[in-house]
């Protein structure tokens, strides 16, 4: 497989990521099903996945771990700061629950990639 098509792939995963954060934070507080609410709720964190993803760390192997904490760091931090930005406050709750969130989402289809990929490599050695 390309290096780009994986690019596309991991980029997409991990929008994906995001986007279920999103959900998954709407549908804890109850919060409306809308669509433009959804978009409302991920696109700070967008915002971080965008900016991350402008790294040359995540560009280079945008599966890996590393590529995977940088996403992390880079969806979180600059998340809640625009998010803050605009509401003006950040409950540490909040705060907490996020990072562990988006540290699950995004560095868990990474690990599950790598294992996967893995296991691939060593059955093909047989």
């Amino acid at each position: 497989m390309s290096l780009h098509r994986i690019a596309a792939l991991a980029l997409a995963a991990d929008v994906i990521a995001v986007v279920v954060f999103a959900a998954i934070g709407r549908i804890s507080h109850a919060e409306s099903g809308s669509l433009l609410g959804l978009l409302g709720t991920a696109a700070p964190f967008l915002v971080g996945l965008a900016a991350a993803w402008a790294t040359p760390v995540v560009r280079a192997q945008p599966p890996g771990l590393r590529a995977g904490a940088v996403v992390l760091a880079g969806t979180a931090v600059l998340g809640l700061a625009v998010r803050v930005a605009f509401t003006g406050r950040l409950p540490l709750s909040f705060a907490v629950v996020t990072v562990v969130t988006l540290a699950v989402l995004l560095l868990g289809w990474r690990a599950l990639s790598l294992l996967v990929s893995h296991r691939a490599a060593s059955r093909a050695l047989r």
